[in-house]
């Protein structure tokens, strides 16, 4: 891949209590009053909301040889239903028709406020990845448990729809990939490409970071 290939990665930061460890589930760096296996994992223990309604959502843009070449902030709603449109009004935000790539950390963000990967591919019209860090039973168990009627309905639907997750080998390290509009092929090599050292993609890692600075610099 050229050095100069761009991808856009999101990541979320937002404040709460974790409950239910789920490896689908965003790095969004809130307090946790439940220690997961990992204290800095990738996948957030499930967490509900604390006095906070909003997540910070950022998205960062990287080149494939780890330049950073732009930052875009956006929120979406714990424990909502607007990852989606939020992830795509930040993208359109950046105005980056040199994006070949959008990563999105988890598929769960802001308590099990699932992004629909499809739709968002089809929407930009770019190949979106969704990477996970850890081995998963899946969510719909901590989805019944927390929802009930149209909002489990809807949950569900989005879940069961999504691309099959598949594992991706990277620096001696394992990852897990959701591909829409690219096959699993295109999809390992981008991981690879995007990650020079241990196993987090660096438009992620990036963006991970900033969205932690900006959720402390606001106080959210």
């Amino acid at each position: 891949m050229k050095t100069g290939t761009r991808a856009l990665g999101i990541a979320e930061s937002y404040s709460g209590t974790a409950r239910v460890p789920t490896a689908d589930h965003t790095d969004s760096g809130h307090s946790s009053a439940v220690s997961s296996p990992d204290s800095d994992a990738d996948t957030d223990a499930t967490a509900t909301p604390d006095g906070h309604t909003k997540s910070v959502l950022c998205g960062a843009v990287v080149r494939a040889d780890r330049v950073v070449d732009g930052l875009a902030f956006e929120t979406c709603t714990v424990g909502g239903d607007d990852a989606t449109d939020a992830i795509a009004s930040l993208y359109r935000s950046l105005g980056r028709e040199d994006v070949r790539y959008v990563l999105v950390s988890g598929i769960a963000p802001a308590w099990f406020n699932l992004v629909d990967i499809g739709r968002l591919a089809s929407t930009l019209d770019r190949p979106v990845l969704s990477v996970s860090f850890e081995e998963s039973e899946g969510l719909e168990p901590a989805l019944s448990e927390h929802f009930a009627g149209d909002a489990l309905d809807h949950r569900l639907e989005i879940y069961r729809n999504a691309p099959p997750r598949r594992a991706v080998e990277v620096n001696a390290e394992r990852v897990f990939v959701r591909a829409a509009g690219c096959d699993d092929d295109e999809a390992a090599r981008v991981v690879r490409a995007f990650t020079p050292t241990g196993g987090r993609p660096e438009p992620l890692r990036v963006a991970r970071m900033a969205a932690r600075a900006a959720r402390q610099f606001v106080g959210n």
